[in-house]
C-alpha cells in the first residue's frame, strides 16, 4: 500500500459509521461504472412493471412477516 492509502485509511477510520457507509457505497458504485450500462435501466423498467401490476390489482403482495415465517419454516 502506498503512503497516501495508509493515511486515508487512518483518517477515514475516524469517520462516523454513517459517513463510512456513504463512502463505501460511493467507492463500490465507482467500481461498477460502465460495467453494464443497461443493468440499471433494466432494473428500473422491471420495478416500474411490478409497481404497475400492484397498483392495477393484477398481482397482490404478501405481508413481509408472513414471508419471513414461511422462509424460517422452510429453512430451519
Amino acid at each position: 500500500m502506498t503512503e497516501v492509502t495508509d493515511e486515508l485509511k487512518t483518517r477515514l477510520s475516524q469517520l462516523s459509521a454513517r459517513e463510512r457507509a456513504e463512502l463505501a457505497h460511493f467507492l463500490l458504485r465507482s467500481l461498477e461504472e460502465g460495467a453494464d450500462a443497461g443493468t440499471e435501466s433494466a432494473w428500473d423498467a422491471e420495478l416500474a412493471r411490478r409497481m404497475d401490476e400492484i397498483e392495477t390489482g393484477t398481482v397482490f403482495g404478501e405481508p413481509a412477516e408472513k414471508v419471513f415465517v414461511e422462509l424460517r419454516e422452510k429453512y430451519s
